[in-house]
């Protein structure tokens, strides 16, 4: 019946549309200059076409979702209890559903999947087996930032394998790769006809550690360049929303800093539409500044420091777009429980 309905009053319109459009063009006969009336009548056909699309792609009015977290960490703890309880989708069990009914989910992999490379003798080296990317496939994951200050814990060859097992499952990881091109390239997902573009970086690592022509490595945030890269991406319309995520500020750490409000407020001004920071491993502010929205830090989503309440807790963004505008900004608490699994809380207000 519904079908039937919008049918109906499509007929109505398409009806009153053709009355109004050979109403027109009777009048613009008896204009004197045949140009004008032949560049009216085009203006008018044109219009018409228009209003007429607009009604029948139905699709184009439907609003798309993104979800957004922070820090997954899949060793040390964490690792202890996928093992001990023989499932790779353990750490997700509880929020699988929820990032699932997004048309994007995105985070940021803290450390690399793969059974390969060498320790660089960090303290707190991260490395995970291949394995858990079934349970980040579980929970539905689209997109990985792998700009971070613990993706090289084990060397070149460990980052490369992280990309090829993300890759090859399906999800994207950004912020790194196996050369300058790959680590520093944008990539665009589109959805329902709107196209989201990723950054990825991090300000953590010496230069050293990032990619150059023919090695793996990070990418590299030169401030002029990405700006110019997000103002020619929205200009020319290579994509409607432009996402930057960024691991960033100081640990620990409940308020963002000047270096990262500067970054943020910048990459805005340039065409940024959604800035996500994260690294503190604690909430940080929200700021909506002018049409874009910054979340400084998203803290920990998938972790095991339970030292404090701060550590165990985080934010989901759940991110409304409609007629590729963000039309809803919506950060859901999140809650570390002692098997460091995160569970919704309720929405933050």
């Amino acid at each position: 019946m519904v079908r039937y309905f919008y049918f109906a009053i499509l007929i109505g319109i398409l009806g009153g549309l053709s009355f109004a459009f050979f109403n027109i063009n009777s009048r613009i006969v008896n204009l004197s200059s045949t140009a004008v009336s032949s560049s009216l009548q085009a203006n008018l056909i044109a219009t018409q076409f228009q209003v007429i699309s607009r009604i029948i792609d139905f699709k184009k009015q439907e609003p798309i979702t993104l979800i957004f977290v922070g820090d997954i960490m899949l060793d040390r703890g964490v690792a202890n209890q996928i093992k001990k309880n023989s499932d790779y989708y353990f750490p997700f069990l509880k929020t699988a559903e929820i990032l699932r009914s997004a048309d994007l989910t995105f985070g940021n992999l803290e450390g690399p999947i793969s059974s390969s490379g060498r320790n660089q003798g960090s303290i707190y080296s991260f490395r995970a087996e291949p394995s858990v990317v079934e349970g980040l496939r579980f929970a539905g994951f689209d997109v990985l930032s792998v700009a971070n200050n613990h993706i090289m814990d084990w060397g070149r060859e460990a980052l490369e394998d992280t990309v090829d097992i993300l890759e090859a499952n399906g999800i994207k990881s950004i912020g790194a790769g196996k050369n300058f091109f790959e680590a520093n390239n944008f990539t665009i997902k589109e959805i329902k006809g709107t196209k989201v573009a990723f950054f990825a970086f991090t300000d953590l690592y010496p230069k050293s550690l990032e990619a150059d022509v023919n090695s793996a490595g990070i990418s590299s945030f030169d401030a002029e360049r990405v700006k110019n890269e997000i103002w020619l991406i929205k200009n020319l319309k290579v994509a409607d929303i432009v996402v930057v995520s960024f691991h960033w500020g100081k640990e620990y750490e409940t308020r963002s800093n000047s270096f990262q409000q500067k970054i943020g407020r910048d990459l805005i001004n340039s065409g940024a539409d959604i800035i996500i920071g994260h690294h503190p491993h604690v909430v940080q502010e929200i700021e909506r500044y002018k049409s874009g929205w910054i979340a400084y830090s998203l803290g920990n989503f998938v972790f095991d420091q339970n030292f404090s309440d701060g550590t165990k807790e985080g934010l989901a963004l759940f991110a409304e777009i409609r007629d590729k505008k963000i039309i809803s900004f919506n950060p859901l608490e999140i809650k570390i429980n002692p098997y460091f699994q995160p569970e919704i809380v309720s929405n933050h207000q």
